[in-house]
């Protein structure tokens, strides 16, 4: 997985560079899971590089809010790309998640 992380007062920032499909999925997951340790207030999650998720993405985003419910720190996701406002949109997750979704001017539901 390609990843760009910065770390400051507890807030981590990831940018998602790959893919989120089932072909990335195990090493997503392990880097991912990394981040979620002791004295995270927060991990903020950059998904505008995201060119195709499938149901093992959304599974692995569902997976971090989870752990984040579990080990009480906040999940923010940022920068939706299309491939991830689609599935969002496909299966209801806008407000899920809880983070504001911009969808562009030429967005053009299926």
């Amino acid at each position: 997985m390609t990843a760009k992380a910065d770390k400051n007062d507890g807030i981590l920032s990831l940018s998602i560079m790959d893919d989120m499909t089932i072909y990335t999925a195990e090493s997503l997951k392990e880097t991912l899971l990394g981040y979620c340790h002791p004295g995270t207030k927060e991990l903020q999650l950059d998904l505008s590089a995201v060119a195709e998720m499938d149901s093992a993405g959304l599974q692995l985003l569902l997976l971090l809010k989870a752990e984040a419910q579990k080990r009480t720190f906040t999940l923010r996701l940022s920068g939706h790309s299309e491939a991830v406002l689609e599935v969002f949109e496909l299966l209801k997750l806008g407000t899920y998640f809880g983070d504001p979704i911009v969808f562009p001017a030429n967005w053009k539901k299926s």
